[in-house]
Parts: structure tokens; sequence; C-alpha cells
């Protein structure tokens, strides 16, 4: 039953991670909704992992305040959107079933990391098209792609590397 509900998530969160790509990129915000979707698959996540509420879970919600701490303070400098610090605070809560628990927050590393990558690819093909137009002003990054990239990369890695 546990590996069903494992399969459905991703699907799941794929899903999600997709619209709010498309969202950002149509209209550069990502939902309310949508993270709140993300936030409240976390504890079935949770359940899927068999996570005990103690320490297990309070300390993925811990890190997932962190993360929410450092994320709004880049958004008061102005470096991202409301939206993106939600959706990388709901995807903090989530936990990869069948990870050892030294690894417990691997996922979340990893996410940052490619995200990062991610980010930074997007922020220059972004400039290079602003310049090429000419356009005036600052360029607007749709953040919420690197954001998935990086969350597709670190929660579907066990589904789409059979090798390691």
């Amino acid at each position: 039953m546990k590996g069903e509900i494992d399969v459905l998530l991703a699907v799941a969160l794929a899903a999600l991670l997709a619209r709010a790509v498309w969202r950002d990129l149509a209209c550069r915000t990502i939902s309310n909704r949508l993270n709140a979707c993300v936030a409240l698959l976390a504890p079935v996540s949770w359940y899927a992992a068999g996570l005990p509420l103690w320490p297990d879970v309070a300390l993925q919600v811990g890190v997932a305040l962190i993360a929410f701490a450092l994320f709004a303070g880049a958004f008061a400098l102005g470096m991202m959107g409301g939206g993106d610090v939600k959706l990388i605070t709901a995807l903090a809560l989530w936990r990869v079933p069948l990870l050892p628990d030294d690894a417990m927050f691997a996922p979340l590393l990893s996410l940052l990391v490619v995200m990062a990558l991610a980010g930074g690819a997007l922020t220059l093909a972004m400039v290079i098209r602003h310049r090429w137009r000419n356009a005036s002003g600052q360029p607007e990054i749709p953040y919420g792609v690197a954001i998935a990239v990086g969350a597709l990369a670190a929660y579907g890695e066990r589904y789409l590397n059979q090798f390691g």
C-alpha cells in the first residue's frame, strides 16, 4: 500500500510542479493554492516514509521553517518572488521514502544545488533574451522553473536512477 502511495505522490508532485512552471512562464506567479497543495501532500509523504512525529517530522518542519526564513530574506531583498519562497518551503516539507536516516535532508540539499545551477542558466538565458530584444528595465526571471527542475531532480532521482 505504501509503495502505491509513494508512486501516486511522485506523479502528483510532478503534475503540481509542471503546473507551477506553466503558470510562472505564463504570468510570473505561482499561486498560493498550488503551494498549499504541495505542502498538504507532505504529511502523506511522511506517512509513506514511515516517519515518527518525534524527531523526524519535527525536524522536517524545522528545516522547512529555516528554508522559509532564508528565502524570505531573498524575497525582502527583491531577489525572489513570494510564490517562489512558498514553493521552496512547501518542498522542504517533503520526505523521500526509503532513504536511510543519515540521508534525511539530502533531497533538500540536492534541490537547492540543482535549483541554483538551473536558476543561473535560466537567468543567463533571460538576460541574453532581454538584451537581444533591446528591452528596457530588468528582465523578470521565472524562478519557479529552476525550483521545479531542482525538485524533480532531487525527489525524482530514486525513480530516474535505477542503476544507483
